[in-house]
């Protein structure tokens, strides 16, 4: 597994903000999409692309363009849900799947409740779009699901991560891709120092869905 961290003045300006307890939803939500804007910029570095040659107004020019099967954004209900727009304002011609988790809280263990996944996603590059690495659990559930699905790559964005959940995700997914085994990448904007009593980023942001959708 591949872990980036993107300390890009920009990037920790953003995430400065983001953790600030005196930024409210509407803030919250902007400061989010933008963020996950720059994360997307180096989470797509290595996307496949195609050659192709173009006609400018003075004579042909050779470039490239996005490779086909369209890559696949997998926001992770319900949070994730608040990074997609940041996330499809790069890739708009991307489709987009969905997963609902549910944790509980005393036991810390995810639970799938949505599945809206392609049944076969072979040759596919996915993206999923998650805010909070904290246990790792929620991400290890879905990168197993999308991997069983014949998926290529997938490249995990998060707005913050824990060293736990880093810890558990490369256990999980030791080393380079191979035959049945896709490459797995984590990109995300800082990790914090680790998690409290209750599984939460500690100094974290608080709770990331809470902090854009309001508490339910």
């Amino acid at each position: 597994m591949q872990t980036l961290v993107i300390d890009h003045p920009l990037v920790t300006h953003k995430l400065t903000a983001l953790r600030d307890t005196r930024s409210e939803t509407a803030i919250f939500r902007r400061l989010t999409e933008e963020l996950v804007t720059l994360l997307a910029y180096e989470a797509t570095r290595e996307i496949r692309v195609q050659p192709i040659t173009v006609q400018t107004p003075l004579g042909a020019a050779t470039g490239v363009k996005l490779g086909s099967p369209p890559p696949l954004i997998v926001p992770v209900l319900r949070a994730g849900i608040g990074m997609l727009d940041g996330m499809i304002r790069l890739l708009p011609m991307a489709d987009v799947g969905f997963v609902g988790l549910v944790r509980d809280e005393e036991s810390l263990v995810a639970s799938t409740y949505a599945d809206r996944l392609p049944a076969d996603l072979t040759g596919r590059e996915a993206f999923v779009l998650d805010p909070m690495l904290a246990t790792g659990g929620t991400l290890q559930t879905v990168i197993a699901m999308l991997a069983e699905r014949g998926v290529t790559s997938v490249t995990a964005v998060t707005l913050l991560a824990a060293p736990e959940g880093l810890k558990r995700l490369e256990g999980a997914f030791p080393g380079p891709a191979q035959a049945a085994r896709p490459v797995v990448r984590v990109v995300t904007a800082a990790v914090d120092d680790r998690l409290d009593e209750r599984g939460y980023i500690y100094p974290g942001l608080g709770d990331a869905g809470d902090r854009l959708f309001g508490k339910v």
